[in-house]
């Protein structure tokens, strides 16, 4: 029986007694060995009652234990629901009950707060911890260390993802096999992945880059992983030197560039480092490559869609874009009224449509038809344009948007003028009230180490290269400013902050 996703990334390695996991302390784990854990996982989330489809809600700390039950889910055809770690009780409580969950595993420590939810959306809850202690896992333990796998089809659902719910209920995205596995052999033949490589991987596994990327790409390559917990920059250091590719969120990069341990000689048997989640600033490109020699690849992709573009492995790596659409991805620049696709160089809605993208929303009808064309388009939300080259650049989110006056305002293009000054380590422009002219731009800054900004200055200096209108009325100062766990800035965030601006 056929199981595509399992098949693809994990079967075919069930008889290899190569590496797969470097953990921190040392321990390497084998594939096989892995994989004898996940089927252990398999037959457990079987026996007590779940079926093909059936949805498996977790919120546990990264470990190889956690990753093996995602394995776990795709051999038994269920559908793994991985949550941030961060979430509150409440905050769970919603995506167990939207998600209509069978079952929940979550940390020791979380178990009392999360037993009454569990019960009252019926869901059956067993705990998983970092060190692969908990109940789950000693009940696993009595499971044979093989298990028939489910036969599944490339359009069933293997995940779901629940967006970060910044305009109202996240909604949790369908991702079936096919949409995974297109996207990872799509990466490892751009990012040209072979068994001989080994990602330094950081990031958390509850979210697409470190789990959908990162992880699917060294399974369907045959890779190693150097597994660590979290970002931890001694660790980082120490690890590089086995490794061959890092994947990480821009904080990661200049983290390591602010420690002069980080060298060239350090970096210099380094193949690849990619970047996203999040912007990468202009400077950090250029600062990296002083320091190392190495070009960042950026790229972009989202929630729904996996990845969507990426700057070339071999040619221009362009600093301030993302590069070119992926093979079988089709992105367009369209009009937010008419739909009509723009011309070069204009900014409009970013468009796409390919294998990777998304199922549609969970039990979110309007919501899959609001942004999922009927001709497959996916409105991403994200504003862009494309120049002359082709390479793509994101401008911001829709909802970024600044109307002052009539007009509209991009903050990335202010952004870019506020992160030149001098002292600016970075900016976040937004739009607050404004009782005249609707919204009215507000420029947050973050100075540089041991640097303070003149503003009147900075003000004065970007006046001589914006129209009047585009030009922040208030400029504040933060001590950083507030991002997500993936190092998103949260604008939202900001603009409850500074509502009251104007009023």
């Amino acid at each position: 029986m056929a199981n595509p996703l399992y098949d693809t990334l994990f079967g075919r390695h069930a008889e290899s007694d190569a590496v797969f996991l470097h953990l921190a302390d040392g321990v390497t784990l084998s594939y096989r060995t892995f994989l004898e854990m996940a089927a252990q996982y398999a037959g457990l989330l079987t026996e007590v009652g779940l079926k093909p489809g059936d949805r498996v809600a977790v919120q546990i700390e990264k470990s190889p234990q956690a990753l093996a039950v995602y394995a776990a889910c795709a051999q038994a055809g269920l559908v793994f629901l991985p949550l941030n770690t961060a979430y509150t009780p409440d905050e769970v409580a919603y995506f167990v009950s939207n998600s209509g969950a069978g079952i929940v595993l979550c940390d020791d420590r979380k178990r009392d707060g999360l037993a009454p939810i569990a019960e009252r959306c019926g869901a059956q809850l067993e705990t998983l911890n970092e060190d692969g202690s908990g109940s789950f896992a000693e009940k696993a333990a009595t499971c044979p260390k093989s298990f028939q796998t489910v036969s599944r089809d490339t359009d069933d659902l293997a995940a779901f993802l629940y967006t970060s719910g910044t305009t109202g209920r996240s909604k949790g995205a369908m991702l079936s096999q096919g949409n995974l596995l297109s996207n990872a052999e799509t990466l490892r033949h751009e990012w040209r992945f072979t068994a001989s490589d080994v990602l330094l991987h950081a990031l958390p596994i509850f979210h697409t880059h470190g789990l959908f990327v990162a992880t699917n790409i060294t399974l369907l390559a045959g890779s190693q992983m150097i597994f660590l917990p979290k970002f931890d920059l001694d660790q980082m250091i120490a690890a590089m030197p086995r490794a061959t590719t890092m994947m990480g969120v821009p904080t990661f990069y200049t983290r390591l560039l602010g420690d002069a341990r980080f060298t060239k000689e350090l970096a210099a048997h380094m193949r690849l480092f990619v970047s996203g989640s999040a912007p990468l600033l202009a400077e950090t490109h250029v600062q990296f490559e002083q320091r190392t020699g190495h070009r960042i690849l950026e790229r972009y992709g989202m929630t729904e869609t996996n990845m969507n573009t990426s700057n070339p492995y071999d040619g221009e790596r362009r600093a301030g874009t993302v590069g070119f659409p992926l093979p079988g991805v089709e992105l367009k620049i369209t009009d937010s009224k008419t739909g009509e696709t723009l011309p070069k160089g204009e900014i409009g809605d970013i468009e796409v449509r390919g294998p990777n993208v998304f199922q549609g929303y969970w039990q979110m009808p309007e919501k899959t038809a609001e942004e999922l064309r009927a001709d497959g388009f996916f409105i991403t939300g994200d504003l862009g344009q494309i120049d002359a080259d082709g390479y793509v650049s994101i401008v911001g989110r829709n909802k970024d948007l600044i109307i002052s006056g009539g007009y509209n305002i991009y903050p990335k293009e202010i952004e870019l003028l506020l992160d030149e000054q001098p002292g600016v380590l970075e900016s976040a422009v937004i739009g607050v009230p404004h009782p005249d002219f609707g919204e009215s731009v507000v420029g947050v800054l973050v100075a540089m180490p041991d640097q303070e900004l003149n503003l009147d200055h900075i003000k004065e200096n970007i006046g001589k290269s914006l129209a009047r209108f585009k030009q922040p009325q208030k400029l504040v100062v933060l001590p950083e400013l507030p991002r997500n766990t993936m190092g998103k800035v949260q604008k939202k965030s900001l603009r409850e902050d500074f509502a009251d601006t104007f009023v």
